[in-house]
């Protein structure tokens, strides 16, 4: 692929495709499918914003997000609300990704919201890199979407045997009628899980700098414009040992 066309789908992935991805996830982390195949829409609640806000902290302590380069002085106006808006788009699919698998009210609401907290509280003072968070993430989304699209729902399901129907009955006689499970069709946890892989995947498309393409590119120019003996002392000086990626890609 050419330097053009790696270029342009830089720029069409990081304007177009990665707030796409987003905004879909924001929409559907509200989605609810009721037993009569009606859509309910669902707003975040308060605790998903605390949760969204824990977590971009998270994403620019792991490094995941360099926020001083998606929005600084040394680009355009254009390009730094761009880049703005796509932050914000990353927030509000944050929250709707565990509005997704929070439960809607009563006691296990607060229960997945305490447990979401407590986890996301520890994690600001745990070391991170970008590719470690996005693994504890899966782990934590995905731990929520067996409890609740797949544990939860079976035993509340009308569908269920007598069996189920007992335990459910009896986990709310312990809970004193605390639980109070919202049932949905089953369509509500496809989507749930459409709207997690979606989530997942954008966040595989962030990049820590927008723009960190166009650095190595700047800096292969500027080094191709170097004279020979220049380019001779500049590898001389990265040394011997522990650069040799680094000069392997001057020197192609």
């Amino acid at each position: 692929m050419s330097g053009a066309s790696t270029a342009a789908a830089s720029l069409f992935t990081r304007h177009v495709l990665l707030p796409l991805v987003l905004l879909t996830v924001a929409l559907l982390g509200g989605l609810r499918v009721r037993p009569d195949q009606s859509f309910l829409f669902l707003a975040p609640p308060l605790v998903t914003l605390v949760m969204a806000a824990l977590l971009m902290a998270l994403f620019a302590r792991g490094g995941l997000i360099l926020l001083e380069r998606w929005v600084s002085g040394r680009q355009t106006a254009l390009a730094n609300v761009s880049h703005a808006l796509t932050l914000l788009a990353l927030f509000f699919a944050s929250a709707q990704a565990f509005n997704s698998v929070l439960p809607e009210r009563g006691l296990l609401h607060w229960v997945f919201a305490l447990f979401f907290l407590w986890t996301l509280w520890n994690d600001q003072f745990a070391p991170f890199d970008p590719y470690r968070l996005i693994r504890s993430l899966c782990v934590l989304f995905g731990t929520a979407f067996v409890l609740k699209h797949m544990l939860l729902a079976s035993l509340y399901s009308p569908r269920v045997g007598w069996g189920r129907r007992l335990m459910g009955a009896l986990l709310e006689g312990a809970s004193l009628g605390t639980l109070d499970v919202a049932v949905f069709a089953p369509a509500t946890g496809y989507v749930s899980f459409f709207t997690l892989a979606l989530y997942v995947g954008a966040l595989a498309l962030v990049r820590p700098a927008p723009d960190e393409d166009g650095d190595v590119r700047r800096l292969l120019g500027e080094y191709r414009r170097l004279s020979t003996p220049e380019r001779a002392a500049l590898r001389e000086a990265l040394g011997e040992e522990g650069e040799r990626p680094v000069r392997s890609r001057l020197t192609s």
